[in-house]
């Protein structure tokens, strides 16, 4: 059977940077009470007109197959995760496909939110293994400026998110000492609304009104308290979880790589795994929580600074929205 590989890795992000001085411009806070619950210094937002989902998706993945020493034409599936896809429908997958010059390839979107790279990891891994597929490129593509409210009413989740892009490529290898060891994936539907954006949605005659927006019902919601309280459980165990499965050990591995949520709970993670803190790729200091995307645009910087050499033993973690949470092991 043969093994998954990542072979090329590429983000982009947009030019605006946002600082936390400019968001209390608009809103009751400081940069110092951001930092202090957030570890945000800035993030990006995207240019209206310029940046689009796909857009970033397409600028991101002609990056990661170029390191991959490849061509679009050689993709031969598109996995796109996104929470903010340019349309209801059709998805941003195929949106992409179209920008990269394709046609024909299959094209699928996941809705899994911050965890929506591992859960796109393993359906590349699994689609790979099966023989499905030779070449996949997944993208992962957030734009959320645009969601949030610029106000003391919305500051609590417009402080957090930010905007980018990132893809990798995932292809078929016989060198059993490198790529995906393995990946795992959960979700608990009882949490579904204590991290959510309820509306427009199809479980109303009107999908919006008036009366939505006046009472800002089109803008996401968020149980900080006990999204956090869940993430630092969840993070350690799903990353035990991947180690104990390919018998491993915390001590085997080189860096972690978490979906950047907030630096408070990358810190716990830490400290409750008895990792160093350079074993800890953190970039949510400059992009803030990019959703799908973090991961993937963390892990390019991480090889572009040289944070992850060949051979290095990787675990990519996430936990967000459903609640979903997973983990994925790779040998770089």
């Amino acid at each position: 059977m043969k093994r998954a590989r990542i072979t090329g890795v590429g983000h982009y992000v947009p030019e605006q940077v946002v600082t936390n001085d400019e968001l209390a411009q608009h809103m009751d806070t400081t940069s110092e009470w951001i930092i202090e619950r957030t570890g945000i210094r800035e993030r990006r937002f995207f240019k209206e007109g310029e940046d689009t989902v796909s857009k970033m998706g397409a600028r991101a993945s002609a990056i990661a197959l170029k390191n991959a020493g490849l061509t679009a034409g050689d993709v031969d599936m598109i996995i796109f995760a996104t929470l903010s896809p340019d349309y209801n429908f059709p998805g941003s997958g195929v949106l992409m496909q179209h920008h990269l010059g394709l046609k024909g390839i299959p094209a699928m979107d996941i809705r899994q939110q911050c965890s929506g790279f591992i859960y796109g990891l393993s359906v590349a891994d699994a689609y790979i293994k099966s023989g499905m597929c030779k070449t996949i490129l997944l993208a992962c593509g957030e734009i959320q400026s645009n969601v949030m409210e610029l106000s003391d009413r919305g500051r609590n989740m417009a402080v957090i998110f930010g905007d980018g892009a990132a893809a990798i490529v995932v292809q078929a290898t016989d060198d059993e000492t490198k790529g995906i060891l393995s990946t795992h994936i959960h979700s608990d539907g009882e949490f579904a609304q204590e991290l959510m954006l309820e509306h427009p949605g199809s479980n109303r005659k009107q999908r919006i009104t008036a009366e939505m927006i006046e009472n800002g019902e089109l803008l996401p919601t968020m149980n900080g308290r006990l999204v956090f309280k869940h993430a630092i459980v969840r993070f350690p165990e799903v990353i035990n979880e991947a180690l104990a499965h390919n018998n491993l050990t915390i001590a085997d591995l080189d860096m972690l790589i978490p979906h950047q949520a907030n630096l408070r709970i990358a810190e716990y993670v830490q400290q409750d795994l008895g990792l160093r803190k350079e074993q800890v790729y953190n970039n949510i200091q400059k992009y803030g929580n990019t959703t799908a995307a973090s991961i993937p645009i963390a892990f390019s910087e991480a090889l572009l600074e040289g944070k992850v050499k060949e051979g290095d033993l990787v675990c990519f973690a996430a936990f967000g929205s459903g609640f979903t949470w997973g983990s994925a092991l790779v040998r770089w």
